[in-house]
């Protein structure tokens, strides 16, 4: 059957389970959280755009995460409200390959974002004299580069081996399309799929875990050893916070993803984490990073100002 399966152009997601006395308080509230996503995401990219006193390293890498966060956020949404709505769960073939690499492409996009901001604080805190010549714009654009050229070409790959099998079910077994829910479709031999998939998971994974333990720890000695308490409470508010975000979403990737390849994990417990990698992030990145970067928070409050008085003149 594998081989002669026929191409099916229809997909069904797993149910939203939503009664129909719920159905457009539920569309309201995820309406709102959506635009909330963009506005916040979109408020940060453009105050950063604007504001000279942002064009930084740290900002010029801060840019890169509501992009990725936004991009994340509308391969979700759109088809989530549209399926609220009518309760009709079918999505196409070609829309869940697409649905698919948006958000293993935010993913990845989100650790390696995080990783080099990591790198950033690192050489910020540890080395300062040296601050301005290791983080020089050109070095700091080549760093942005090859963050969206490895995650492109990854992600690509993952893409391509998944496109060249015809699918032999039609059943999604998440509340989106993704990469492990895809390979469950096909009947024929995915062993290929399997390890790259557990290549990628073990580089995106754990290098960025690995640079963040490594920069965070450094950060750690130099924090304790340093005699500025000031400098040190600034140290532990900005880095504190950036591990947080790291940490949750590092866990809830890995668990999401790692799950699927047991069949006795509960596939409900997935699908809440599987939501939760999609929803909290871009939700509270600009939160955080807009409220805790004293910088940020400025520039965005002034951006906010100066746009509201101009819009009443």
């Amino acid at each position: 059957m594998s081989k002669n399966a026929s191409y099916m152009d229809l997909l069904t997601l797993v149910p939203l389970g939503i009664s129909a006395t719920h159905i457009y308080p539920v569309f309201l509230l995820a309406t709102l959280t959506y635009l909330i996503i963009v506005f916040c995401n979109l408020c940060v990219l453009s105050t950063i755009a604007v504001s000279k006193n942002l064009h930084k390293p740290m900002f010029m890498l801060l840019f890169n995460l509501p992009i990725s966060d936004m991009l994340g956020t509308t391969a979700f949404f759109p088809h989530l409200l549209y399926s609220i709505v009518t309760q009709n769960r079918v999505i196409s073939h070609s829309a869940c390959i697409t649905q698919a690499f948006l958000i293993h492409f935010y993913g990845t996009g989100n650790l390696l974002i995080l990783s080099a901001m990591a790198y950033d604080r690192y050489i910020a805190i540890c080395c300062p004299l040296r601050y301005n010549a290791i983080m020089s714009p050109k070095k700091v654009i080549i760093i942005i580069f090859l963050i969206w050229v490895i995650n492109f070409s990854m992600i690509v790959t993952l893409i391509l081996l998944l496109t060249r099998f015809k699918i032999c079910r039609t059943n999604i077994v998440d509340l989106y399309c993704n990469n492990p829910s895809l390979t469950k479709l096909i009947c024929e031999d995915t062993r290929i799929n399997n390890y790259y998939g557990l290549f990628t998971i073990v580089l995106i994974q754990g290098a960025p875990l690995s640079i963040i333990a490594y920069t965070y720890a450094q950060i750690l000695r130099t924090c304790v050893m340093t005699n500025h308490p000031d400098a040190r409470k600034k140290a532990f508010q900005t880095c504190g916070t950036h591990l947080v975000v790291f940490l949750i979403f590092q866990i809830n990737i890995a668990f999401t993803l790692i799950t699927h390849r047991f069949q006795s994990a509960s596939p409900y417990i997935r699908r809440v984490l599987g939501i939760s990698v999609l929803l909290f992030p871009p939700f509270l990145d600009p939160i955080i990073y807009g409220l805790k970067t004293t910088e940020l928070k400025r520039s965005l409050v002034m951006f906010l100002k100066r746009n509201i008085c101009s819009s009443k003149l």
